[in-house]
């Protein structure tokens, strides 16, 4: 198990760093720019759509991803019985789900071009859905290195069809938002289809199955998990609509600008957890130690996290400029938003880590309280910051919540698993965090080595990996013994 787990998590992340950053801040970032120059204010408005949509995508799902890949990694015999009644339930969900998006539009006083968007936008979380419920399937039986190259499959499409519209000498007037949002259709739709063909190979039999008893059943044990999900959403996806709704356009494109790289660097976290749910799931189940691949994932995750945010941190500006190619008043706003993001990804990182093993362990009314608390917390904090900080005030917000809810799951995660952080292994992170803090300072403000941020980033980032193997915080020895200690838990 250990040994599937930690090749695999090479691959995912080998591929995802390479190819939905290169997605994100390519093709995406590069749609932002176009339609900002062609049409200002029309990415703020996809912006805030799309985030709407993912604060009501729960209806689509109900736990039941979560439910279902907990469940099946403990016993793959159920996945006959599952996926037939779970994926007609997700048809049903479907429907509800557009029919919620369309009276929130109406509630919102949307018009009608703004509603037109909103659906085409809900039909494409349909099928992202049901991608995602292929995959749960596959991660619980542990075909990992299919689900990887699934994972990446929508982001691989979009950046060849719309990379030879972007590139291949098409005047930009071409490039719009309704260009952008059917090319993810497209896409989503192509890679749906994959992911049935391989999991049809795996079980054979894949139709709809009407079961009214099932699905009461399955969204009663998935309703816990839904409501975590969905308190999560308000606090992670509420910030763009409040943005939007509370300040304008604009201010939605200044919150992208720094989003893009977020997202960016948030799928190494999310990885993470699409990982490590089922390794939680039947390590418990088995009664196994979980401590110590716990304590490996939190230093890996807390280490890259940490890079990224202190190499950047510095140059914020230079990097949306590059990008983006904003300048003056727009660019001083953006970069301030852009910071308090970063402090969000190292917080966020770590959350995934906690969050992912709680959920696994069926801390779910532990979960749900901190969550319903940081929903109180993010809204208070966005309806006193936005109106007068705009987008760095919900950055700020983002940050607040993250760090509360992150030492809730430490405190909950110590009262379950007994976690000890302040050992020998707290101690070098933290002289770590000084260590690289002070690198990056010198690199960037007293130009140490070279006064083109590139190459300070990249030094930073190396000397950053190099003293992470100087203080022993990443022991090739330690992951051979996981290895040895849970190659056999999968047999």
């Amino acid at each position: 198990m250990k040994k599937k787990f930690v090749s695999n998590l090479i691959l995912v992340l080998v591929l995802n760093f390479i190819i939905k950053p290169f997605y994100i801040l390519g093709i995406d970032a590069e749609i932002l720019k176009i339609t900002e120059l062609n049409n200002a204010g029309t990415y703020g408005t996809y912006f805030s759509l799309l985030s709407l949509s993912f604060v009501f995508n729960i209806f689509l799902d109900l736990g039941i991803n979560n439910y279902n890949t907990r469940n099946i990694a403990m016993d793959n015999s159920k996945i006959h019985q599952q996926i037939n009644g779970n994926l007609t339930l997700k048809f049903v969900l479907a429907i509800f789900y557009l029919f919620v998006l369309l009276v929130v539009a109406l509630v919102f006083s949307y018009n009608w071009y703004e509603i037109k968007w909103l659906i085409v936008i809900g039909f494409n979380q349909i099928l992202v859905a049901l991608i995602l419920f292929m995959r749960s399937n596959l991660t619980a039986l542990f075909l990992l290195k299919q689900d990887s190259l699934i994972s990446v499959l929508d982001r691989v499409i979009l950046i060849l069809f719309c990379g030879y519209f972007l590139w291949a000498g098409t005047t930009n007037k071409f490039i719009t938002i309704e260009f952008f949002i059917l090319s993810q259709t497209l896409a989503y739709a192509l890679t749906l289809l994959i992911c049935v063909i391989i999991l049809k190979n795996k079980i054979h039999v894949i139709k709809l199955k009407w079961d009214l008893h099932f699905f009461k059943a399955t969204i009663k044990k998935s309703l816990p998990y839904a409501l975590l999900i969905f308190l999560m959403s308000i606090y992670y996806y509420s910030d763009v609509v409040m943005i939007e709704r509370m300040k304008n356009n604009d201010e939605a494109v200044s919150y992208a600008h720094g989003y893009r790289f977020f997202m960016a660097f948030n799928m190494i976290g999310y990885l993470f957890a699409g990982l490590l749910l089922p390794v939680f799931s039947k390590m418990i189940k088995e009664k196994n130690n979980v401590r110590p691949i716990t304590w490996l994932s939190f230093k890996l995750i807390f280490l890259i996290a940490t890079l990224i945010c202190v190499s950047i941190w510095p140059v914020k500006e230079e990097l949306l400029f590059w990008r983006y190619e904003i300048s003056g008043e727009n660019l001083w706003h953006s970069s301030n938003t852009f910071g308090w993001l970063l402090l969000s990804f190292v917080a966020i990182s770590c959350n995934y880590i906690f969050g992912t093993l709680l959920t696994a362990n069926g801390n779910l009314k532990q979960l749900n309280i901190m969550a319903i608390l940081g929903v109180i917390i993010n809204l208070f904090l966005n309806f006193l910051l936005i109106p007068k900080y705009g987008s760095e005030g919900a950055a700020f917000a983002s940050l607040i919540t993250q760090l509360f809810t992150l030492f809730a799951q430490v405190v909950i995660s110590y009262q379950y698993f007994k976690f000890y952080f302040f050992h020998k292994g707290g101690v070098q992170l933290l002289v770590f965090v000084a260590l690289i803090c002070l690198t990056s300072y010198s690199f960037h403000y007293n130009n140490f080595l070279s006064s083109v941020w590139v190459v300070n980033i990249i030094s930073t980032l190396i000397v950053g990996g190099i003293s992470s193997l100087v203080l022993n915080l990443i022991s090739y020895k330690d992951l051979f013994k996981l290895v040895q200690s849970y190659q056999n838990e999968h047999r």
